[in-house]
């Protein structure tokens, strides 16, 4: 019986707690305590080991400031052909994992990560208190913690990272999967979706993890069909039967359209990427709960996390050593790549300032000083209104994902999102590049309207303008300064990313990485959504 299992079944809220989210209550004194001495239990283990002294080229630190000083940042280039081949006897430790990611065009055309069963072990502890987080009402309520919760089945099986994160969590607590894992993962995506959520109307289902997107989409279609639902097909499916007409009555009473609260009382939500933030309104709308936004990535796991106010993210001591370049020491790279940046600590960061984030894993994990590729954004540096004395973050953007206009501005990913958000545009997705029409930089948004309804381009990049004036004051001063107004509307034609979606399946493209990017498009993207350049 694992040590969640037993808490649970012992009525031990406070030690569950203490395990599973305890780390909120560190001191940022006792955070670095935790930070300095696994790092110096990794060390021993690297230098021990046939990939440690490759990575670090020879140096042998023996404490935290030889390591900063001795050992070079690192990308995943410098693991090659190591975890490519998934090598066991070159790691810190054996591992019982190995997830698998998205590559880098030209140079492998995925990643392979090793997780140790210590490594495993300790974040499986700390999923679980994602879900604590996500379902509580506040410090030490555990009161919705339980075993074999019913959870939605909504991501890529295993070895992807989301999949991994899933058994990873199964193997310590248990979980009842909607569909069940061994059926889950042999259907394609929209199976699994489509399949868990015919489920979830007989049985009733506790959480959701997955993509922020999918619950939109779910949500919306409850809404587009709750006018032509017919119940012959669940008259042998009382259950179920019972809910839908549940949730008609208590939609038609309130004069709208039925949505997926009307269904199902959702204990949790949670999600992770840029779509949470923007989307967390809509989701509330439609599911009756904000979604709880976790930071992670295959080559770290779990990295940050928000707690019950569903605020800034909490950094996690215990699975990486976590080092920060400061946004303008990463400038000074990008315009010269020989130039070494330097990094902080997580005790120097500054609050309103972004940093790209640098890791290397604990517990015989096999990353050192590794560039992540992620800036985030420090928001404070602690929770007053929690009582956490923990840096607060969020997630800024892809480190290499900025459009800069004229010198002016750098708009991210998040900003253009909230302004699409703003615009109330109907809209199934979109992407944006900046490209250079007449020698004038434009913000080319390329855009595919809801079921084709949508005002002219013209109205459109009117609408976003003025939405993005209101979000940076930056790019408001290329319209007061320069007279510029850089916002450019191209309309896709019905279906583009569906078709793309389809196109990227049938590649064997993984799960997060099917559709196209919303920042700085290729040509090839764009031709895929039927735009010729």
């Amino acid at each position: 019986m694992s040590i969640i299992s037993n808490l649970l079944r012992r009525g031990s809220h406070e030690e569950l707690w203490q395990l599973c989210c305890g780390y909120i209550d560190l001191s940022m004194k006792q955070f670095m305590v935790i930070q300095r001495r696994l790092l110096l239990d990794q060390l021993e283990l690297l230098r021990n080991c046939e990939l440690g002294r490759k990575v670090m080229r020879g140096a042998m630190p023996t404490s935290l400031e030889e390591f900063r000083r001795e050992v070079p940042l690192t990308t995943y280039s410098d693991y090659c052909p190591e975890l490519l081949e998934q090598r066991e006897d070159v790691l810190p430790a054996k591992s019982v994992h190995w997830l698998h990611t998205s590559g880098k065009s030209g140079e492998y055309p995925f990643k392979w990560v090793p997780y140790s069963e210590k490594f495993a072990h300790e974040l499986a502890i700390l999923l679980y208190g994602t879900g604590i987080f996500a379902s509580c009402n506040g410090r030490g309520d555990v009161s919705k913690a339980k075993e074999h919760a019913k959870i939605v089945y909504a991501v890529a099986p295993p070895p992807y990272a989301s999949g991994t994160f899933v058994q990873i969590t199964q193997e310590e607590v248990g979980a009842t999967y909607l569909p069940p894992l061994d059926k889950a993962q042999k259907m394609s995506f929209e199976q699994r979706i489509k399949e868990g959520f015919r489920l979830a109307l007989s049985t009733g289902f506790d959480y959701f993890f997955g993509l922020s997107t999918v619950l939109i989409v779910v949500g919306e279609q409850f809404g587009a069909r709750s006018n032509r639902l017919t119940f012959m097909p669940l008259l042998s499916q009382p259950a179920a039967l019972f809910r839908l007409l549940r949730g008609l009555v208590k939609s038609r009473m309130e004069h709208r359209s039925m949505l997926p609260k009307d269904l199902w009382s959702v204990k949790g939500i949670m999600s992770g990427g840029a779509d949470s933030t923007v989307l967390r309104e809509r989701l509330r709308d439609l599911w009756g709960r904000y979604p709880l936004e976790t930071y992670a990535c295959a080559e770290g796991s779990l990295i940050a996390s928000q707690a019950w106010d569903y605020g800034g993210m909490t950094f996690i001591p215990n699975l990486n050593f976590l080092e920060f370049i400061p946004e303008d020491e990463h400038l000074k790279w990008r315009l010269d790549n020989s130039y070494m940046p330097e990094t902080v600590l997580i005790d120097e960061v500054e609050v309103d300032k972004n940093y790209e984030i640098v890791i290397t894993n604990f517990h015989g994990g096999a990353m050192i000083r590794y560039r992540v590729g992620d800036m985030v954004r420090i928001t404070a540096l602690g929770n007053k209104k929690l009582g956490i004395a923990i840096p607060q973050m969020i997630f800024e953007r892809r480190a290499d994902d900025l459009i800069d206009i004229a010198g002016f501005t750098r708009l991210t990913e998040r900003v253009i999102w909230q302004a699409i958000e703003s615009s109330r545009i109907p809209y199934e997705d979109w992407t944006v590049r900046k490209e250079i029409v007449g020698e004038k930089p434009v913000l080319h948004v390329y855009l595919e309207a809801k079921d084709g309804r949508a005002p002219s381009n013209k109205i459109i990049a009117s609408e976003l303008h003025e939405q993005l004036k209101k979000l940076d004051k930056d790019y408001a001063d290329l319209e007061s300064i320069l007279g510029v107004k850089p916002v450019q509307v191209s309309l896709l034609p019905l279906g583009a990313f569906k078709a793309y979606v389809a196109e990227r399946q049938a590649e064997g493209a993984d799960l997060a990485h099917i559709k196209p990017p919303h920042i700085n498009p290729s040509d090839k993207v764009l031709a895929l959504l039927g735009i010729k350049k």
